[in-house]
């Protein structure tokens, strides 16, 4: 199943220290070679300041307690420039770890930087500078806490819009990995609006923020309890569908992942397999198949192949495969309700092509591993829980759909489900821009 692993793809689009969670899930699954493992760890901490993370991967990949002297120098470096980092900022910071001074800061900036100037002469723009540089290097170290306070303080001090940005971005970084869901989705949402109402360098620039976000977004959302919402309101805005469109088709893994296990967002999935269809020629995977196979193709026969494959790319995805220890029980989540709600799909559309249906052919065609009987209460169950008037024949062993003509006044209500969904889509995004741009004069 490597054939279908993403972190290749991925792992450019992410900080550094984003990527380390992606290889812890790797080497547990051993999907590589551990030694191939560590020696990515390795070359990714060399960009880091993590230098003893770095020397315990390197005894445990070489088997020896012997260090090169180039990490023993490493580490020197990085002690002395923390030291001295710290006595830059220490004025700033001894401030900010007063409460009732801290009350004193104002949202606007200009105001606190003079009042700091005024009342702490020691107190400018070197250390406010100083207080960024010394967050930065708290997260290349693996303080994630230290520096999302440092970082959020900044914020509040910081003139330069790009600079904010940047420290905004690290932010969000550092609540992901302290996996706080509910602050990094604010973060995340705060900086979506700061990416869509600001004015780039260029274009290309924008984009990649986008498909930035998007990437950085992926932990939050197959975390966060709203995230499968979140995931397909902020993927399927227009501007984000053409950054995936554009450069990143491999994020349709995870939007078609979410549209299949929401069952309150179906009406996305015809917009979803459309999608799909234009994009074949740039990525397929067996998620993405089954739904050609089912709603482009009709092919059952493939549906149910790829219905298997599907099982394997959620258990072996850093996203998707996330486990729950229960007691003694490993369980994953996702995977269950992937296939309950997959084999809802193919039910469906198999049960809409047939007017009877043989339930040993049916349970067949939804990979079902269960006896003739277990099969005849799950489909059952299935058929309640489902918008199909379908009627099962226990004596004769088969499923019959009644016939239904769909009168025009039908017909044009369906096609006018979305429209309200679309409109406002395409209102917001044509007045965000417009009243930040109005905002900013």
């Amino acid at each position: 199943m490597a054939d279908y692993d993403l972190t290749s793809r991925i792992a450019p689009h992410l900080d550094r220290h984003l990527v380390f969670p992606l290889l812890e899930f790797l080497q547990e699954r051993e999907l590589y070679a551990d030694d191939e493992i560590l020696k990515a760890k390795i070359q990714l901490l060399s960009q880091t300041n993590m230098v003893d993370y770095a020397m315990d991967i390197h005894k445990a990949l070489y088997h020896t307690e012997d260090v090169p002297q180039e990490m023993v120098g490493r580490r020197v470096e990085v002690v002395a420039r923390l030291k001295s980092l710290e006595e830059l900022a220490a004025p700033l910071i001894s401030f900010l770890q007063n409460a009732s001074l801290v009350q004193e800061l104002r949202p606007d900036k200009q105001y606190n930087i003079q009042m700091l100037h005024d009342r702490f002469q020691q107190i400018g723009a070197d250390q406010i500078e100083a207080l960024y540089q010394y967050a930065k290097f708290q997260f290349e170290c693996g303080n994630y806490s230290g520096a999302a306070d440092y970082l959020y303080q900044y914020r509040a001090l910081c003139t330069n819009s790009e600079r904010s940005l940047s420290a905004l971005w690290g932010k969000l970084a550092a609540e992901i990995l302290m996996q706080n869901w509910d602050t990094a989705l604010e973060e995340l949402n705060r900086l979506k609006e700061i990416i869509d109402s600001k004015s780039f360098a260029s274009p290309l620039n924008q984009l990649q923020n986008r498909i930035w976000l998007m990437h950085w977004s992926l932990f939050i959302f197959f975390n966060h309890e709203n995230g499968r919402n979140g995931i397909i309101d902020l993927f399927f805005q227009d501007r984000y569908l053409n950054a995936i469109q554009t450069n990143a088709h491999h994020l349709l893994r995870y939007v078609a992942t979410a549209v299949i296990v929401n069952k309150r967002r179906r009406n996305m999935l015809k917009e979803l397999v459309k999608v799909i269809q234009q994009e074949l020629h740039s990525y397929k995977d067996p998620i993405t198949e089954f739904l050609e196979c089912l709603y482009v193709n009709y092919d059952f026969d493939g549906a149910q192949k790829k219905l298997k494959e599907c099982e394997q790319v959620i258990l072996n995805d850093p996203f998707l495969g996330k486990r729950i220890e229960d007691s003694n029980f490993t369980t994953v989540p996702l995977r269950e309700e992937f296939l309950e709600n997959a084999r809802l799909f193919v039910f469906e559309t198999y049960c809409r092509i047939h007017r009877c249906i043989d339930i040993s052919v049916l349970a067949e065609k939804l990979n079902l591993n269960m006896s003739y009987d277990e099969a005849l209460v799950w489909i059952t169950n299935l058929i309640r829980n489902s918008k199909l008037e379908a009627k099962i024949d226990a004596v004769l062993g088969t499923v019959t759909m009644p016939i239904v003509h769909q009168n025009v006044h039908e017909q044009i209500i369906e096609a006018m489900k979305n429209l309200n969904m679309r409109t406002y889509l395409l209102a917001k995004n044509i007045v965000e821009p417009a009243q930040a741009a109005q905002a900013t004069r």
